[in-house]
């Protein structure tokens, strides 16, 4: 397995124009990307599109969530533009209506089952009945029935979905800090060769490598964790 393919940079990054930097930055040690929120309301779609022209993976990370018909037309759309990776929230039925808008594409549907910011009061605050890890076995069940590419999940909670999703799903885990980094805002974090260990099939990272002295550097490090793992 090689740890370049399997390594995703978040772009969570204010302005395309720096984007752009930190992609030339990181030059050929990187060849995936994550495209938020942040980056995609300030010209990153167009952007998007750019990074898949030039032969690099893009994982488009909008958390769809609507009416069936309203997932259905984005994915289609979405789909067109050239990205590897979308993610949305694993509602049963958004789920069946994305993967039957993306059939044939190539585009690999993720669904996002509990955020990485979320810990048990978090999920009672917002009415749920489920402890995290409940909640997250139950959505990833529910992504393998509705055919869905992968899972978003905590690499706390990668082991128990992949016996639940088997071996060929994607497994993509975010929130994922090198020994001794700070955690930030997440609250279910885990370091890169523990992820792999524990069944990730890709690993986003985002603050310990756009945020470092030296980007690239950061990058290759985490690489050759990851790839210590496989």
């Amino acid at each position: 397995m090689n740890a370049r393919n399997r390594l995703i940079v978040g772009l969570d990054i204010p302005t395309v124009a720096e984007a752009e930097k930190m992609v030339s930055t990181l030059g050929d040690t990187v060849s995936f990307y994550k495209i938020g929120y942040q980056l995609a309301f300030a010209g990153g779609l167009e952007f998007a599109r750019d990074l898949a022209k030039d032969g690099k993976n893009v994982f488009l990370d909008m958390k769809l969530l609507d009416i069936d018909n309203t997932v259905a037309k984005g994915v289609e759309n979405i789909a067109k533009m050239g990205m590897t990776m979308l993610t949305l929230h694993a509602y049963p039925k958004a789920m069946r209506a994305a993967v039957e808008a993306a059939k044939g594409s190539g585009l690999c549907l993720l669904g996002v089952t509990v955020l990485t910011s979320m810990d048990e009061t978090d999920l009672v605050d917002a009415g749920y009945e489920y402890d995290p890890h409940t909640l997250v076995l139950r959505r990833a069940e529910q992504a393998l029935a509705a055919g869905m590419g992968g899972i978003v999940c905590s690499a706390e909670e990668s082991s128990a979905v992949r016996k639940v999703i088997g071996p060929d799903m994607a497994l993509v885990t975010p929130g994922i800090r090198p020994a001794g980094s700070e955690a930030g805002d997440q609250k279910r974090v885990v370091t890169p060769a523990d992820a792999i260990r524990n069944g990730s099939s890709h690993l986003v990272v985002a603050r310990p490598i756009v945020k470092a002295p030296d980007p690239k550097a950061a990058a290759q490090a985490i690489l050759a964790e990851m790839q210590t793992a496989f």
